[in-house]
């Protein structure tokens, strides 16, 4: 393990200062605690000069970044083996030729065309190359089986989908027959099939180039095309529960949202360098690519998960967006490798956090931490802290956690170490972010406050309603689900939460999911679900049951490297992750997680018993979203007699 923050020898989050908040930024970035000066017209950033109309739609501003910084890098990704490097002004001219060969394919004004790929260059360059030629992208996730893409491509009427590889193209073609509306198929590695059914993005390119040189003008004309009403982007949910539905983003969604964001002042660093590695199916992705657009940064583009946090290590970025579940692993093999170490090792650990927590505490409470405190945080960071932020690349200003709740224990535990992350809140129906914490005014538990331009208000019940200039036109073909889902002006989320005196949001669970015990009490199962996994490090996965029954249960999944380390120490290393599930000592290793967090719940939230699963929830078995939610009616059906099994005539011993 090794380094910090920020750069090697620097001292993150050690002025004991309360004006800089307990999880504020390193003196390297210079935000001095205070809030950068807000509401900068475009064009602040880089000394360029501010054009006298602003930027309608996404091919506007992508024009109107091009101009400003045509030169300096905006792309960095993976190739052969080594990193590539996109200037502005080289990636449009690849957004260029994959416009004008979409419109010599006869692309209609806001006519749709489906991307099924996983996050790679070639993803954004379609995206905007679609968007330029006046047409309107439909996301799928390459996880999608062929009947889930056939409905997609079906429902949005797509004409053309660009198709990774030959296994995504073959899902096309399972049901080619069921898509009328689709004329071409362009596949990114995938083999063309020469009569002009499958195109390779190549040839696509070589007509786009073709087209541009005999129809000069004809580019720009198209990339002006689009108006802030005009549909951008078609994004269907992932279907949690019931059928999947398109939720359509307008132009004027993503220009006013990346406003938002720049106005808020969340990324006024510098230097900015951004990994991303997140699915561009999902809105969240989206956000953060237009954002990028408005404030000019440099992002580092790879989805391959298993490589996120090596190519921290390597790339040395600024800032990186993730889901909780990210979070998670990470705070499960931090504790792990504390737990491989020698004893002395284990001891100057927990007195190191011990005193982060302390020190986190005391800057959230307003207090500034006393001489014995700040000496043995001093100490924490130079024996400990440094060495462990040094894997996330040593300039890391913060993490933006979103698409899922992330835990308050885990969020806290980042913070003791001085890694700050950022949790924001935000819903496809509305362009991902609404919400989001900022570097210097971050409160741990919470969403934070609204970015510019957006209001949130509580029903009666307690749900999130939204209003902003980036809240969708409605869903695709569904016009009784969106005058519900629009219901008096305002984006009915489906959240509970509670906003408290300084604006900052908390979510407290999903309407639909909150459990009724047959008591009448309510409990939040996400919140239950979290916590477990922060206290126990052999947790991977849990779902809390009890809707109109007498108590609440779990469904638990093992952390397989966490359970195997255990399992080696404790002579049981050659037995399989299914025997170990029904191994009663492993058993008595959740029991003592669930213990622990029984102890902070009243006694009618308590999780009574549970039972512990063979194997984790994946997204190949249809248990988890693109984004790693559990996909919690689909789990509940599937174990459906194991469920039941935990509800005896008789109660056996209660965990305790």
């Amino acid at each position: 393990m090794g380094g910090g923050i920020l750069d090697s020898g620097d001292t993150s989050c050690q002025a004991d200062d309360p004006a800089h908040g307990p999880c504020g930024p390193g003196p390297a970035l210079d935000f001095g605690g205070r809030p950068p000066a807000r509401g900068a017209s475009i064009g602040a950033r880089h000394g360029a000069v501010v054009t006298s109309s602003a930027p309608r739609s996404v091919p506007e501003l992508l024009l109107w970044r091009v101009e400003q910084t045509p030169d300096e890098e905006a792309f960095r990704y993976p190739e052969e083996g080594e990193w590539r490097s996109l200037s502005w002004r080289d990636a449009l001219a690849r957004i260029r030729a994959v416009s004008c060969g979409l419109h010599s394919l006869g692309l209609e004004p806001e006519e749709r065309v489906a991307i099924l790929s996983s996050t790679r260059m070639e993803w954004l360059l379609a995206d905007y190359g679609i968007l330029c030629a006046g047409g309107a992208t439909t996301t799928i996730y390459p996880s999608s089986t062929a009947e889930e893409t056939a409905f997609i491509l079906a429902d949005s009427e797509s004409g053309v989908v660009f198709a990774e590889d030959d296994a995504q193209v073959a899902k096309v073609s399972a049901r080619r027959s069921e898509l009328p509306h689709l004329r071409a198929v362009v596949t990114l590695d995938g083999r063309p099939s020469g009569d002009g059914q499958v195109l390779s993005l190549e040839e696509l390119l070589e007509r786009g180039r073709s087209f541009d040189a005999k129809n000069p003008g004809r580019f720009e004309q198209l990339a002006h095309l689009p108006g802030p009403d005009s549909l951008a982007t078609l994004i269907y949910t992932s279907g949690t529960t019931g059928r999947p539905k398109g939720v359509e983003l307008t132009h004027d969604c993503w220009v006013s949202q990346s406003a938002a964001v720049e106005r808020s002042g969340i990324l006024n660093h510098e230097p900015i360098l951004q990994l991303f590695w997140l699915p561009l199916a999902h809105s969240f992705g989206k956000m953060i690519g237009t954002a990028q657009l408005r404030i000019g940064f440099a992002t580092v583009i790879d989805g391959r998960v298993e490589r996120v946090v090596e190519n921290m290590g390597a790339l040395r970025p600024t800032f990186v967006c993730a889901v909780p579940r990210i979070f998670e692993k990470m705070h499960a093999k931090v504790l792990a490798s504390v737990r491989d170490a020698g004893p002395l090792k284990q001891l100057l650990f927990r007195r190191a956090l011990s005193a982060g927590r302390a020190r986190a505490q005391a800057l959230r409470e307003g207090r500034s931490p006393g001489p014995l405190l700040a000496l043995e945080h001093r100490l924490a960071e130079r024996l400990v802290f440094q060495n462990l932020r040094r894997l996330f690349g040593g300039r890391l200003a913060f993490f933006v956690s979103g698409s899922a709740p992330l835990s308050r224990e885990v969020a806290e535990f980042f913070e003791a170490l001085g890694v700050q992350i950022l949790e924001g809140y935000g819903l496809t129906e509305s362009s991902a972010a609404t919400h989001v914490n900022l570097p210097w005014r971050c409160k741990v538990g919470t969403v934070g406050p609204p970015l510019p331009g957006a209001e949130v208000a509580l029903a009666e019940d307690g749900e999130i309603l939204m209003r902003a200039p980036w809240i969708m036109r409605g869903y695709h073909g569904m016009p009784d689900e969106s005058r519900e889902a629009l219901a008096g002006g305002w984006l009915h989320t489906g959240d509970i939460g509670r906003v408290d005196e300084d604006g900052y949001l908390s979510i407290t669970d999903r309407k639909k999911d909150l459990i009724k015990t047959s008591g009448g009490k309510f409990v939040a199962p996400q919140e239950l679900e979290g916590r477990l996994k922060a206290l126990s490090p052999f947790v991977a996965q849990a779902i809390v049951h009890g809707d109109r029954r007498n108590y609440i249960v779990a469904l638990v999944t093992l952390d397989e490297e966490a359970v195997r380390k255990w399992a080696k120490a404790g002579g049981l290393a050659g037995l399989s992750l299914p025997e170990l599930s029904r191994r009663p000592e492993v058993h008595a290793l959740v029991q003592r997680g669930i213990a622990d967090l029984n102890a902070t719940l009243p006694r009618y939230a308590t999780v009574k018993r549970f039972a512990v699963l063979e194997r984790e929830f994946t997204e190949a078995a249809g248990e988890l979203t693109a984004s790693q939610k559990v996909k919690r009616r689909v789990v509940e059906e599937r174990y459906r007699e194991i469920l039941d099994s935990l509800y005896p005539r008789r109660e056996a011993s209660p965990v305790s």
